[in-house]
């Protein structure tokens, strides 16, 4: 589970609320699933979340719901969402950096940074992912020192396997195998004689675990059958099942 309370509560909005961005009530349930605690640096939080455009306050309720802005930046953390709701524009970003040691802490800092974008390694110090990235690196390193070190390009696929490149960079068959062992754990939660939300709690902290090395990538090139979207679907029949 993410320690962050900004995190949790836009991982609150997005599984809950779902990429339609229904409202979700910040009540006793949530908390518990969530680990949230509304004290008053959390409704803080909320405050600047609402400011900044990210979420929006239904009526001067304890409901909220994400807006286009903040599930795209939702999304430079979690990948795996962008492209259940917006098309791929089938473009490939290539992103070339070499840092030296001695700035460690830099390249350490930009590592953690840049974690959530779909990266995957293409070739030494050579990394491609098919989100839409460049302005949010341009954002992250633009008239820093860092910059110096960086290289990004945009390009479109000419030939060569898609399936062999998704495999080598992604590593498909592993990450296919860790959903796998998520759905284990599932019905493990599911057969367990907890109550509905303490059961829902270990689904949604099990699956977060999984979301957080999930690249996202596009049914054009993972496949419409792919195991992830699957997941997403079993996810959301057990959250009608425990949380409703």
């Amino acid at each position: 589970m993410v320690k962050d309370t900004r995190t949790k509560i836009l991982l609150s909005l997005i599984l809950i609320g779902d990429i339609n961005f229904s409202p979700v009530v910040f009540d006793e349930k949530i908390e518990k699933v969530f680990d949230l605690s509304f004290n008053q640096k959390t409704k803080s939080i909320i405050n600047s979340l609402v400011k900044e455009g990210l979420i929006i306050q239904q009526n001067e309720s304890q409901s909220y719901s994400l807006t286009e802005r903040g599930f795209l930046d939702f999304c430079l953390e979690f990948p795996f969402f962008r492209f259940l709701k917006y098309p791929w524009d089938r473009r490939w970003r290539i992103i070339s950096y070499e840092i030296p040691e001695s700035k460690r802490e830099i390249r350490d800092r930009l590592r953690r940074q840049m974690q959530g974008w779909g990266l995957g390694p293409w070739h030494r110090s050579f990394w491609v992912t098919p989100h839409p990235v460049i302005e949010s690196l341009r954002f992250l390193i633009g008239g820093k020192e860092e910059e110096k070190y960086f290289q990004a390009f945009e390009a479109d696929h000419v030939f060569g396997s898609r399936e062999i490149l998704v495999e080598k960079v992604w590593e498909k068959t592993k990450l296919d195998g860790e959903y796998r062992q998520l759905f284990r754990k599932w019905h493990e939660v599911l057969s367990s004689q907890e109550d509905k939300v303490s059961k829902f709690k270990k689904i949604v902290d099990t699956y977060i675990d999984l979301l957080k090395i999930d690249p996202g990538l596009p049914k054009e090139l993972i496949g419409e059958s792919w195991i992830g979207f699957e997941g997403w679907s079993i996810f959301k029949e057990i959250k009608n099942i425990l949380f409703s």
